[in-house]
């Protein structure tokens, strides 16, 4: 069995082999690893993965990433209340699906939706766990490539507008570098400014078990605000006189959110809520600085060493001001609660490759890292009277440390069949204390063996060839920091529905088993088709539980039981010239994806995992044709019932995104690019319930109205 220790001591051993046999050679011969021509990531790697390259990131000119990701096969994209997205994988969001950034986990206060896609190279999806990645993958991972090495001198700007009922605003996008002799330097900037003004609502009901209706009220809520985001990105290149390669990256993110709302509670039936008027102001502000700097050494045995040091820091500030008053006209409440998080961490990666006869090609590698916040929570409030023992000036630090090891072999056995092999063990240490929680410990640890393979059958004629792939992996889900951490977060009108947030420090990983088998057909060049099925069961499967404590309503994270994930996916793309030798020049794709689960302690119908999305399909079509290129795509989600537990249930409404963008090439250096998003006009909207045996069935729905956006950008080289 691969063990840490033994893992540590194969490093070792590999690095002393490569001093010595540096000082062995008067100089050093610079390794270079060449790909064929026609070489595909997504044919060729044993390792199956979905590569999206920077042309289809930027072609409908998408001013942050999620937009981006809602258009890849097998990827959903949800929005909850206000602005909050959460990315996807098998209809699994909520810590099944890694989001990376660089082959790392992003740093706290970091927001995806932050991110421009101007500053991407390209986007990696891999529906199963390697061990070179985080085996915290019991969906998939989406890794998110920045651009890196300036290749020649660049001189790029955009600039944008966006146009629609709810959100307008200028966005911008730079690009400037250039290369020497032994180095390169490149800086990328992007922002936006967005001017917020729209109307949200609802509505909460229960009816009685006698079918009677006793509670209906409706909400809404006019919403004004603006939005500023900023991300810089430089990036310094060296190659030193031994060959070997420097790179320091370091990424800047800032983003402030001001936002005014006025949600009024009509009572049609029954007894209105504590606060039916209420009137709020929030000012939110994210902070989040990374660097790095990295080492490279390729040397004539076939040996390649990496590492690599980076910092990250990040600010969480909100700040929120709450006046409201009761049924009676009366105030209600008159107060702020600030929220202030600083976060710092420190971490450490690296890995050692070698290519050794018998097609094998090794890789030995570590990622540790140390992280701690400390966190401020005051609220005042001049009218309302709370509770005895309440505390209103809390303060809560974290450290969370994390150690990773791997080893790996890519086993080329013959041309037609490929072999991955790997292991990683994980560990996790957290304490957490303050003057609010209890002080606490948790400590969990993970070993994950993968295997894949790939099978080629012979070619015909010179086409190409059919494969198939198979894959067994271990992977597991950790609880967020939020989870285990047992304090508690307060809403306005507290119900069954709307509950206060506890978490739980006795929360154990999930840990999952996986099957993964696929059939791809190439035909064409840029042309395939995929079908592939996967099966996940998962123990100690986390839910979450709502209770009355005697004065309010809590939500709170337990382990519950087993659950089963199964999926089925179909994808496929090609251009129209591979099918008809005179058609224009359109590439088409498409794809189906539907998901199962079953939750075992659960009754069912409809019992699946927490707010899996049932069913997803894409569609698009492009076009290009001298000076333009346009095209279009359609992106749908099932929505429907899920039963979460005996007595909580959630229902989405299915959303259908229609997008096309046309771009006009004026000369080499002058494009101007318009793109439509949401042109069905389609909102977000669910619906979650809980039935209490006593009071009845309890439903809460929310509406976030979207609208139909024009975006405009001015692209130039210079």
């Amino acid at each position: 069995m691969l063990r840490p220790r033994n893992l540590a001591i194969l490093v070792a051993s590999l690095c002393a082999q490569a001093s010595a046999q540096e000082s062995a050679n008067s100089g050093p011969i610079q390794q270079v690893e060449v790909k064929g021509a026609g070489y595909d990531a997504r044919r060729d790697d044993t390792a199956a993965r979905i590569v999206v390259k920077r042309e289809e990131v930027v072609r409908y000119g998408d001013s942050n990433v999620a937009d981006v990701l809602k258009r890849i096969p097998g990827v959903t994209v949800t929005t909850g209340a206000g602005r909050s997205t959460e990315i996807r994988m098998r209809g699994l969001g909520g810590g099944y699906t890694q989001i990376l950034v660089n082959g790392e986990r992003t740093p706290a206060g970091f927001a995806l939706d932050t991110l421009s896609p101007d500053m991407i190279e390209r986007i990696e999806v891999l529906r199963v766990a390697t061990a070179e990645f985080s085996s915290e993958s019991v969906a998939g991972t989406i890794n998110i490539v920045l651009r890196k090495k300036a290749s020649k001198r660049q001189r790029e700007a955009k600039l944008g507008y966006l146009l629609s009922s709810d959100f307008t605003g200028p966005t911008f996008s730079t690009e400037v570098g250039d290369t020497g002799e032994k180095s390169s330097w490149s800086l990328s900037a992007s922002g936006n400014h967005d001017s917020l003004d729209r109307e949200w609502g609802g509505a909460e009901e229960n009816t009685r078990p006698d079918g009677r209706v006793d509670m209906y009220r409706t909400t809404h809520a006019p919403e004004k605000g603006h939005m500023n985001r900023l991300n810089l990105s430089p990036r310094l290149n060296w190659t030193l006189d031994n060959g070997d390669t420097l790179a320091w990256e370091s990424i800047f993110n800032s983003a402030s959110f001001r936002n005014g709302a006025h949600p009024v509670v009509t009572t049609w039936i029954g007894r209105p809520p504590q606060t039916p008027d209420l009137q709020t102001f929030g000012e939110f502000d994210d902070r989040m600085l990374k660097s790095d700097l990295s080492w490279t050494r390729s040397l004539d045995s076939s040996l390649k060493l990496e590492a690599k040091l980076g910092a990250e820091w990040s600010s969480s500030k909100r700040f929120y001001r709450r006046s409201g008053l009761d049924a009676r006209g009366l105030p209600e409440t008159e107060g702020s609660v600030l929220s202030d998080t600083h976060a710092r961490g420190l971490n450490s990666t690296g890995k050692a490759t070698r290519t050794i006869d018998g097609g094998h090609l090794l890789a030995l590698g570590w990622d540790l890292r140390y992280n701690e916040s400390s966190d401020i929570r005051a609220e005042r409030d001049t009218v309302r009277v709370f509770p005895a023992g309440w505390l209103l000036d809390e303060d809560f630090r974290a450290n969370l440390k994390r150690a990773a090891f791997y080893g790996q072999d890519e086993w080329t056995i013959t041309p037609a069949l490929s072999l991955y092999l790997g292991a990683r063990w994980e560990g996790v240490r957290t304490r957490v204390a303050g003057n609010a929680v209890e002080s606490t410990k948790v400590r969990s640890s993970v070993l994950s063996p993968i295997l894949q393979t790939l099978y080629k059958f012979p070619a015909k004629d010179g086409k190409p060839a059919d494969q198939l792939r198979f894959a067994v992996s271990r992977t597991y889900k950790s609880p967020e920091l939020n989870d285990i951490v047992p304090r508690r977060s307060a809403w306005e009108n507290n119900s069954a529905t709307e509950a206060d947030f506890q978490g739980n420090p006795d929360l154990k990983p999930e840990l999952a088993w996986g099957l993964d088998a696929a059939w791809e057909h190439y035909w064409a060049e840029g042309a395939m088709l995929s079908v592939s099925g996967a099966l996940r069961r998962i123990d100690d499967y986390i839910s979450n539980e709502i209770y009355f404590d005697g004065l309010r309503w809590i939500f709170t994270p337990v382990n519950d039981d087993r659950a089963v994930m199964r999926s089925l996916e179909i994808e496929t793309k090609f251009p129209l010239k591979s099918l008809f030798a005179g058609a224009p020049a359109i590439d088409l794709r498409a794809s189906v994806s539907r998901y199962w689960s079953q939750v075992a302690s659960v009754p069912g119908p409809n019992n699946r995992m927490e707010q899996q999305t049932p069913l997803t399909a894409n569609l698009g079509a492009d076009y290009k044709s001298g000076a333009l290129a346009a095209g279009a795509s359609v992106a749908h989600r099932r929505g429907g019932y899920v039963q979460v537990d005996r007595e909580r249930g959630f229902y989405r409404v299915a959303r259908t995104d229609l997008d096309a963008y046309a771009a006009w090439t004026f000369n080499p250096k002058l494009t101007l690019r318009i793109a439509l998003s949401n042109l069905l006009g389609e909102d977000n909207s669910f619906e979650p319930s809980y039935f209490d045996p006593v009071r009845g069935l309890e439903k809460r729905r929310w509406d976030y109205p979207d609208s139909v956006k024009l975006r405009t950008t001015l692209e130039m080289k210079f």
